[in-house]
């Protein structure tokens, strides 16, 4: 991907050029808000990371004046305010994610691709999802594997639903409370671990090769196993 980086905190700017270079993404990168705003509007990203507080002009008022434009570039917003009113404002300004410092770049990288994924998404709408055998039915709201169907229960469905959306990346459980419980914060409950397990125990119990797979101490990931 082609990645606009504006933060001015250059130590914070090296660690984002120096990780998104080695996976293999492009990178320009500006200190402050005007230039900022002026690359964004003078060039095509696939995705824009934008810190909150800079000098000249704020990351707010940079993505507004974006949005203004009618530019629909994906825009994750970097903060070290990481309260549920300092979220609000971000996205409605017009940021798509939001993710607070410090951050685990894994995580970077992981909401990054679902930015790149979703901006695709809105090109050409998807009415249905597909892993192995598994294939869920966004109309009728149904879900089979290997031709059998599945009852999930309707927040079953909308976590499956993210997993499919986002197969074969890593995803947190930040990332599922915030956009399958629309918690912007972990409130210390077991909430994800229920439900994992009853969807796990639907999908995957009675068949051969387990779809949802358990990435220790970093979330989980939807993908068929390797043999």
């Amino acid at each position: 991907m082609h990645i606009l980086v504006v933060e001015d905190d250059n130590q914070a700017a090296q660690y984002l050029i120096k990780g998104l270079s080695e996976n293999g993404h492009t990178v320009d990168h500006e200190s402050d808000g005007k230039s900022g705003l002026f690359m964004a509007m003078e060039n095509t990203y696939d995705v824009i990371i934008m810190d909150r507080m800079l000098p000249n002009l704020d990351g707010l008022s940079a993505i507004k004046t974006i949005r203004a434009s009618g530019d629909t570039t994906p825009v994750m917003i970097l903060s070290a305010l990481g309260e549920v009113d300092d979220r609000v404002h971000g996205l409605r300004a017009g940021g798509d994610d939001y993710l607070v410092k410090p951050f685990a770049f894994a995580e970077l990288l992981a909401r990054l691709d679902v930015l790149s994924r979703r901006q695709g998404d809105i090109k050409q709408p998807e009415t249905s999802l597909k892993v192995g055998d598994l294939e869920m039915d966004l109309l009728s709201h149904s879900v089979k594997r290997a031709g059998q169907n599945i009852d999930l229960q309707p927040r079953e469905f909308r976590l499956l639903e993210y997993l499919m959306r986002n197969q074969g990346q890593m995803i947190t459980r930040t990332m599922l409370l915030e956009n399958v419980w629309n918690f912007h914060f972990d409130p210390q409950t077991n909430v994800i671990d229920v439900h994992i397990s009853r969807l796990r125990n639907k999908i995957d119990k009675n068949f051969d090769k387990p779809l949802l797979q358990t990435i220790r101490g970093v979330g989980y990931s939807m993908k068929v196993a390797d043999d």
